[in-house]
């Protein structure tokens, strides 16, 4: 299980560290993600230094414990906004078909975080 942990630790990792990036460098890609009412700038800074700082937690063994709970409470924050882009006519995501798929994937993104979480 140890190797399994690690593995998943290093890709979560880096995905995360790439999209906490990402929120920096493009921040425009998640403005559709973030709800009209909302500051869609400061919203998306804000994501994107969790996201970063989580990816990089990951990946270190000393903090992969913390950076799994981070990552468990990310998830449930973005999953009603994955549940509301797939009630939206053009979804953000793409299509009503990866809409669909994503929000159940927020539920294996959940368990991940919960079995690194447990294992680290």
């Amino acid at each position: 299980m140890s190797k399994l942990i690690l593995f998943l630790r290093l890709v979560f990792g880096l995905f995360f560290v790439f999209a906490g990036i990402m929120h920096f460098v493009k921040p425009k890609i998640f403005n559709r993600f973030i709800p009209k009412p909302l500051p869609k700038l400061i919203i998306n800074y804000i994501a994107g230094f969790f996201e970063l700082a989580i990816g990089i937690g990951l990946i270190f063994t000393n903090t992969s414990k913390k950076a799994a709970a981070g990552m468990f409470f990310l998830m449930l924050i973005f999953f009603p906004i994955h549940i509301w882009d797939l009630f939206r006519e053009k979804p953000a995501i793409g299509s009503k078909k990866l809409a669909i798929i994503r929000a159940p994937l927020q539920f294996l993104l959940l368990y991940i975080a919960y079995l690194i979480y447990k294992h680290s």
